[in-house]
């Protein structure tokens, strides 16, 4: 390919060419982990500081209707966000190059910042990139034999094989079946790969699968390989013709939806599913960390949304691994029982509880790249009998044992065990018919899909677990087409209408101060994954 040259910056970066009215490129910068949704709460949005996919793509798409505009340079350094993600930020990045010359410039060539960029028409990188290519992988930690070294037991009943969600905690190495489904999840993760970096650079899949097995170690070997367009500094793609984003803010015209016919809510489930309020615990503790989807919160988001009488279709966005099979059933049923067409749209994961709240969607979209599936149900409590006796402790038991069942002082009696096993058969049992109906499959069918097991997204749709690969845009598309909306109809992120004796600020930091040894309330059924599994 000739060289090429972008009209950027020069040493009077205040000045535009003579004749030049309005700057011909713009620099973009892609970085950090990108959630998905900015907060509806105004506390927790005033409060974030991360940039988030929505207000990305409202950029990209003021830049796309921006008709002074010639091009965008994108840079996508420090890129942390997962591969579903990258997936989302590749379409949009595609969607801005049907109106504009898009140049992605990597100084780390990775999976994903790769995957990202791949939906520029020309990706370019220093001679010093980092190149890291190896495909994907994970490492969970078992915690067995280190708990059971400080007195502690892990209690773990699960249905059915591939159900690991407590299993870090009660064994100390990985069993066979969950080491199984990993490689399958894995593969999946690695063909989609392939797949979108061979539409991007124009080969075929076996030439971008070799990139995985290349052992490439250079921004030239990965030029020589094709996966970059070229090998350049970022000074020598740079001219006097352009501004950084913030400096053409003012010139770009907000893009106005069409709002005569409706609008289409979109509510966000994101984090380890809870009875009660949503809330966060920034502690990065096993089990308690991390965002909690209350179901009451979430519920009451839909319920505002099915009553607005401007909202004509509701788009449920998860990024859950799931969590409480009772917190679970209760915002099933507020999707299932919805007039007004549902379309969910998966994250990066939307695991057990987190795929059981979408069955009866009217629709369904995964990233090929989502985690999904995991059909089962897992019971199970800590054992602190050894712990207690090493440190002195003696809890007595007094009154009805079944009332103190799921008390760590000691392990479930054979008659506990039967009594939970029973309990946890029914959820699934529920789980697996839940699925059946609102995905027009057999019982069988689903429980030889299930059984705990996870899937990729890619792998999703070939099961009918999900309809269609793609990202929230095209889940928001789909929803427009169910309610008779025009594509560019407008969007609003539905939360619980605001209410209590309390200022909401404190109500909220209130609830993100409550730390418990388990969040799941009383509840102990779990349609839950242990959200351990993190891509590398």
């Amino acid at each position: 390919m000739a060289p090429f040259h972008l009209p950027f910056l020069g040493k009077d970066e205040d000045r535009l060419p003579d004749g030049v009215t309005h700057p011909t490129w713009v620099v973009l910068d892609v970085t950090g982990p990108y959630p998905e949704r900015q907060p509806a709460n105004p506390i927790q949005a005033l409060l974030s500081r991360e940039d988030t996919l929505e207000a990305l793509e409202a950029r990209v798409e003021k830049l796309r209707h921006a008709d002074w505009l010639h091009g965008v340079l994108v840079r996508v350094s420090e890129f942390t966000a997962p591969p579903a993600t990258a997936h989302a930020i590749r379409q949009m990045l595609a969607r801005l190059g049907q109106d504009k010359r898009v140049v992605a410039f990597l100084p780390q060539l990775t999976m994903t910042a790769l995957l990202a960029a791949s939906g520029a028409g020309e990706i370019v990188a220093p001679e010093s990139a980092d190149v890291l290519v190896p495909g994907f992988a994970v490492q969970p930690t078992y915690l067995g034999a280190f708990l059971k070294k400080h007195g502690i037991e892990f209690e773990n009943l699960r249905i059915r094989e591939y159900k690991a969600a407590l299993t870090r905690f009660s064994q100390d190495h990985m069993d066979e079946a969950n080491r199984e489904q990993l490689r399958a999840y894995l593969d999946g993760l690695e063909t989609a790969w392939a797949r979108d970096l061979a539409a991007a650079r124009g080969v075929g899949e076996d030439t971008a699968r070799a990139w995985l097995r290349g052992d490439l170690t250079s921004a030239h070997a990965a030029q020589a390989a094709g996966l970059i367009t070229r090998v350049a500094y970022e000074d020598e793609l740079v001219g006097p013709g352009t501004r950084p984003l913030a400096a053409v803010l003012d010139l770009l015209l907000p893009h106005k939806g069409n709002a005569k016919a409706g609008r289409v809510a979109v509510v966000s489930l994101v984090g380890t599913i809870v009875p009660g309020k949503s809330r966060n615990n920034p502690l990065p503790l096993p089990l308690l960390g991390g965002p909690q989807a209350g179901s009451d919160t979430v519920v009451a988001a839909l319920k505002r949304a099915k009553k607005d009488d401007k909202t004509k279709a509701i788009v449920l966005y998860v990024n859950s691994g799931g969590g409480s099979a009772l917190a679970s059933d209760l915002i099933w049923r507020e999707v299932a029982t919805s007039e007004k067409p549902v379309v969910a749209v998966m994250g990066e994961y939307a695991a057990s509880g987190g795929y059981y709240v979408l069955t009866h969607a009217r629709h369904v979209v995964a990233s090929p790249y989502t985690l999904t599936g995991s059909i089962g149900v897992v019971s199970g409590k800590p054992v602190m009998r050894e712990f207690n006796a090493r440190h002195g402790l003696n809890p007595e038991p007094v009154g009805n044992e079944r009332a103190l069942m799921y008390s760590a002082a000691r392990p479930f009696s054979e008659g506990q065990r039967a009594h939970v096993e029973r309990g946890i058969s029914e959820v699934y049992d529920r789980f697996v018919s839940r699925v059946a109906e609102g995905r027009g499959l057999t019982p069988e069918r689903v429980n030889e899909i299930g059984r705990g097991r996870i899937w990729s997204g890619l792998d999703a749709l070939d099961l009918g677990l999900v309809d269609e690969l793609g990202d929230l845009h095209a889940g928001i598309e789909r929803a427009c087409e169910l309610a008779g909306l025009p594509y560019d109809a407008p969007t609003w992120n539905a939360a619980p209408a605001r209410n209590g004796p309390l200022p909401e600020f404190v109500q909220e930091a209130a609830r993100a101060a409550q730390v418990t040894v388990w969040p799941f309330g009383r509840e102990r059924v779990l349609t839950w994954l242990d959200q351990e599994i993190k891509v590398r």
